[in-house]
């Protein structure tokens, strides 16, 4: 048997000392309303510095139980309700007696309720979208991810790359946060994971920036990566035992297709290039995942003001009527697809095969 190498160490530490924490911490009460606070606060910081330096990541924690490989591990109190969380919204998705679920996504981080000052076009479509989705009678949840630039305690943290050293140690749903200890906590993914799990088709609708898609989707697409191959079960690798980790991996992973079977559209719209390349790492990114597109319709990339200015944008997208009907297509096209798949109809060729190379 294939022997673990030792995980491989050498950055250094971002460990702050006390002060510098104290100070951070300490930084999000410069409105002089707290001025008054300052005993209370002190002690705060005090109470948050030992959580720090003790590495608290997850304070609350109960044995796993029954159904785990170590139930005698003790588990983060958040992740075993994310996994219930999860597990209920499978079981949403499996009822073909329920409705078919969609998961609609704006992934502009544009809003009128922050500093732009006004409502993204991807919005807008988002909203014509949702309209055509509503007429086709089913259950549409928006995931609008402006809501990270403009709702307070909104947050996505990033991924922490785990599935690197070894997907055993990338686990689903991901157990990186919240991390008491950083301060990492408000993440959304908790969340967010549920949405993607109970629908039985997903369209996303983003703009182009700077060639890639958008910050906050960018930030859901990484963390994402624990539906991809990701280990339902954390006592497996008692936590993040990297070596361990790295032992199951060489034992043999099956790399668990959490989102499997799922249809999508995608729209991406653009005001000067990059449209056609973002559409491609969108669709190839979720056929990854073994998801599947829902028609030729369902995939659309367009200039919206090609090369005119930003001021008057809004103004173009009146003008398109083109494209705000390609946009209903495209919810129509994935309707379709969902309501066949939800009622095990859709066939979708060579969905029994397994891939000889997984990653």
């Amino acid at each position: 048997m294939t022997q673990a190498p030792e995980p491989r160490k050498g950055m250094p530490s971002p460990q702050l000392v006390e002060s510098e924490f104290k100070a951070r911490f300490l930084s999000r009460f410069a409105d002089p309303a707290f001025e008054s606070l300052g005993a209370e606060l002190a002690r705060i910081a005090d109470a948050a510095w030992d959580g720090y330096i003790n590495h608290r990541k997850a304070p609350r924690t109960r044995k796993a139980g029954p159904g785990y490989a170590d139930p005698d591990y003790d588990l983060s109190i958040d992740w075993i309700a994310a996994r219930a969380a999860v597990e209920a919204a499978q079981a949403r998705h499996d009822d073909r007696n329920g409705p078919c679920r969609i998961l609609l996504i704006n992934g502009s981080s544009r809003s009128e309720h922050t500093c732009p000052g006004e409502m993204s076009k991807s919005y807008r479509l988002c909203e014509i979208a949702r309209e055509e989705l509503a007429v086709e009678g089913v259950s549409v949840a928006l995931l609008d991810l402006s809501r990270l630039a403009s709702e307070y305690g909104r947050e996505i943290h990033p991924c922490k790359a785990c599935f690197s050293t070894s997907p055993a140690l990338c686990h689903w749903p991901c157990s990186c946060y919240p991390n008491y200890s950083l301060g990492q906590v408000h993440d959304w993914m908790n969340d967010i994971f549920p949405m993607w799990v109970e629908a039985h088709g997903i369209m996303i609708v983003t703009p182009v920036n700077w060639y890639q898609v958008s910050s906050p989707l960018k930030l859901m697409m990484d963390r994402l990566v624990c539906a991809d191959g990701g280990n339902p079960d954390p006592t497996r690798t008692h936590g993040k035992d990297a070596k361990a980790a790295k032992q199951i991996e060489l034992e043999g992973w099956d790399y668990p297709k959490h989102l499997k079977d799922r249809v999508f559209s995608v729209v991406v719209h653009g005001d000067v290039e990059g449209a056609e390349n973002v559409r491609r790492s969108l669709s190839d990114w979720l056929r990854f995942m073994d998801l599947a597109p829902a028609g030729v319709n369902a995939e659309l990339d367009r200039y919206i003001g090609y090369w005119k200015p930003y001021a008057t944008s809004h103004q173009e997208l009146d003008l398109d009527t083109a494209v705000q009907t390609e946009v209903r297509n495209a919810a129509r096209t994935l309707v379709e697809a969902a309501k066949a798949n939800h009622q095990g109809k859709l066939l979708m060729a060579g969905q029994g095969l397994k891939a000889p190379r997984q990653k």
